[in-house]
Order: C-alpha cells, then sequence, then structure tokens
C-alpha cells in the first residue's frame, strides 16, 4: 500500500452502458468522454459529508446517496474512523439510463481508495460500489459499476460471491447513446419484465451473449453485429421509450452493428465500427427524435479502456 500525503483528488468518473442487449445484469461497457468529475478530499470528521451537487438536485445526506452509501461501505470495510468529502458535478443525468448512480458510486471510492493508497483492487471495489446501486434501484447490481471501475467491456459472471471479467474491446469499436429526457425509473423498468421466459428464447439469449464474448475476442464485428439480439428483455421494455422502432430502423440503415436499450432505459445505444459510422448513426437518431416534441441529447464515444481517471491530486 502506498503512502498518500495530499489533500484530496479531482477525477472522472465514467458513464456506462448495461445489458448490451442480450447481457441483461451481466454485461456492460465504459464510455470515454461522458461522465461526472468529482473531488474527494480528508476531512477531519469521521464518515461521508457530501458538500455539494452541482448540477443535479440530489440528496447531501450520505445515507440517502449513492456516493455516500458506497463511500460508507468502503470506510465499514478500511477504517470507520476516516473522513471524507465529496464534491460532485453530475454531467450524467439519474435515471437516463447510462449509469449516472454507478459513476458517482464508482468514483467515491475509487477516489477513496486512491487517497488511501490503493488498500483494494479495481475488482474488490466493485463490492462497495454496488452498495449505491442497492439504494439507486433496490438492486445490488454490478453491470454499471464494474465498467465504471475496471473500463472496457465487463462480465459479472455472479454477484453473490462477486465474480467478475474484464473482456477485451475491439480498438474500432464506438457508441452512439440518444437520451430521450423523459423518465423511466429503474424499479419501473424491472416492473414490466416477464418473471418467465421460454426455453426456446432462453436458449437463444444465451447463445447470443456467448457469442458477443466470442466476437470481443476475435474482433469479429460481423458476430457481434449477430449477437446483439435482446429476445426477453427488450420486448417488454421497449414500450417504455417512444420512437423505439424507428431508432432502431434508423441505426441499421445507417450501418450500426446493432442497437437497443441502454441499462433500463430511456436511452437508447448503437454501436458502430468506427467513429465515422457513429456520428452518421447519431444523425439518424436526431432526424428521429426531430419530428417530436420530445427533448433530447445524443453522445457519440469511444469505448474507454479504464475505468475511473484520476485528474489532478489536491494539495
Amino acid at each position: 500500500m502506498e503512502k498518500v500525503n495530499f489533500k484530496g483528488v479531482k477525477l472522472f468518473a465514467p458513464a456506462s452502458i448495461a445489458n448490451i442487449s442480450c447481457g441483461f445484469d451481466v454485461l456492460g461497457l465504459c464510455l470515454e468522454n461522458i461522465g461526472d468529475i468529482m473531488e474527494i478530499r480528508r476531512s477531519e470528521k469521521a464518515g461521508i459529508q457530501i458538500k455539494s451537487i452541482i448540477g443535479q438536485d440530489l440528496p447531501l445526506e450520505a445515507e440517502n446517496n449513492v456516493a455516500g452509501v458506497a463511500g460508507l461501505a468502503l470506510l465499514e470495510a478500511h477504517n470507520p474512523q476516516l473522513g471524507f468529502e465529496i464534491i460532485i458535478e453530475k454531467n450524467i443525468k439519474p435515471g437516463s439510463g447510462i449509469g449516472s448512480s454507478a459513476a458517482s458510486a464508482a468514483g467515491t471510492v475509487a477516489g477513496i481508495n486512491y487517497l488511501l493508497g490503493n488498500p483494494f483492487t479495481p475488482t474488490e471495489l466493485v463490492p462497495f460500489a454496488m452498495e449505491g446501486e442497492r439504494l439507486a434501484c433496490g438492486s445490488a447490481h454490478a453491470d454499471n459499476v464494474a465498467p465504471a471501475l475496471l473500463g472496457g467491456f465487463t462480465l459479472v459472471r455472479n454477484t453473490n460471491p462477486l465474480d467478475v471479467c474484464k473482456l477485451p474491446t475491439p480498438l474500432e469499436l464506438a457508441a452512439t447513446v440518444i437520451h430521450p429526457k423523459i423518465e423511466v425509473k429503474t424499479a419501473d423498468a424491472r416492473a414490466v419484465l416477464k418473471k418467465r421466459v421460454s426455453l426456446e428464447k432462453a436458449i437463444n439469449q444465451w447463445a447470443n451473449v456467448g457469442a458477443l464474448v466470442s466476437s470481443l475476442y476475435e474482433e469479429d464485428y460481423e458476430l457481434l453485429s449477430r449477437s446483439l439480439v435482446d429476445e426477453i428483455v427488450e420486448p417488454s421494455r421497449s414500450i417504455l421509450i417512444p420512437q423505439f422502432a424507428e431508432l432502431k430502423t434508423a441505426c441499421e440503415r445507417t450501418g450500426a452493428l446493432g442497437s437497443g436499450i441502454s441499462g433500463s432505459g430511456p436511452s437508447v445505444f448503437a454501436l458502430s465500427r468506427g467513429m465515422t459510422t457513429a456520428h452518421k448513426v447519431a444523425q439518424a437518431m436526431q432526424q428521429v427524435y426531430e419530428k417530436t416534441d420530445i427533448p433530447f441529447e445524443i453522445h457519440v464515444s469511444p469505448v474507454k479502456q479504464s475505468g475511473v481517471s484520476f485528474l489532478e491530486d489536491i494539495t
């Protein structure tokens, strides 16, 4: 464990896309240029203090905030007598479907760990960040916090005990995400899911997950494209997202490898081979939503190979 003498650290906590169509609750990827900016500082007062949140109206009480809960879980495991202050610049809207709560939770535990001299590995930080997700939606899932901490693609084989695999990322892969500014709560998105699925659909789904993982190792973009099919979750959740079918058609016509619901929605993602195609997909998405009265924003990003990035030490 390294000794760290500075008072704090400024960091970038990345957004993420979970599920990747066929991998409900197990697959995720990290985005390069979408995320929150956070400052974590040492404090003489034990526990977690959230000093301010810029950009969103969220609770400052540590026990009611995903960043606070994640930080407290880490301190409970390491040393409850230590204290840290947190400032969050929220650039990811809560409920947007690109890992807003995961970014706050991952950024907090990564920042505290950094100031402690890295007693935990990135994988060991995942369970602490999962406690923030438990607060956010009632389920301690890891498909967003794992890529936010580890970077690239991740596969969560199990959460109890935790077993996370980092997967390779094809170098030319790029993501386009459209965020319709409507609210789809994770709890509501889970409520519409069927409790039972047919054996045929289950077989197709796990075949697609296996093929998608293989495509990442082989950098086989055609196989990746054929694997981006969700027969279980997307049919139920797509009804919550206006113009979903039109978006998928526009992405396909523009050359995307595939598209689907990002996390629990309402954001919709598309994966493309190359940033040029990803930007064309963004234009096609824009044309679909310009015909509606729903405000939206679009992001185009490479896959981020590392997780939380440390920007500046605070002395």
